[in-house]
């Protein structure tokens, strides 16, 4: 009597085998999970651009006004531009003051900040668009537009 339940054990192991190597069949994607189409002429972002970061800024102006920046042009302090650590220059992005809402589109054309927990410098024109000269130092959420 053994070699019947010793057949029957390998049958369902076979079976079972059989089952884990057929192919499974795709469900359909629902609308969450569907990846949104992208316009003709788009190009995809990398993923550091598709970041939205928040953080400390500050500003800088006057000591620093027609000195070469890091991208080799000179810092214009009326102009609205940017220092960053790793975006590259040229790159826009969108700088919200977070204490009031405003909001100002910056060129990054410098490297910085150099103070260890801020997130971005601009310029005093840029700091002026949102307001924040007379603080130096506020909290801001910077998006990459492009």
């Amino acid at each position: 009597m053994e070699p019947i339940p010793r057949l029957a054990a390998a049958l369902t192991l076979v079976a079972l085998a059989a089952a884990a190597c057929a192919p499974t069949r795709r469900q359909p994607p629902t609308a969450a999970s569907a990846p949104t189409p992208t316009p003709p002429g788009a190009r995809a972002l990398p993923p550091e651009a598709r970041a939205v970061w928040t953080g400390t800024a500050s500003w800088y102006g006057e000591a620093h006004h027609r000195k070469k920046t890091a991208s080799g042009e000179p810092f214009d302090m009326h102009a609205l531009t940017a220092a960053h650590r790793t975006l590259p220059f040229g790159t826009r992005v969108l700088v919200t003051n977070l204490a009031n809402g405003r909001a100002v589109e910056v060129r990054i054309n410098d490297r910085g900040p150099v103070v260890h927990d801020r997130i971005i410098d601009l310029s005093y024109g840029a700091a002026r668009a949102l307001d924040a000269v007379g603080a130096g130092v506020f909290r801001v959420r910077i998006a990459v537009l492009e």
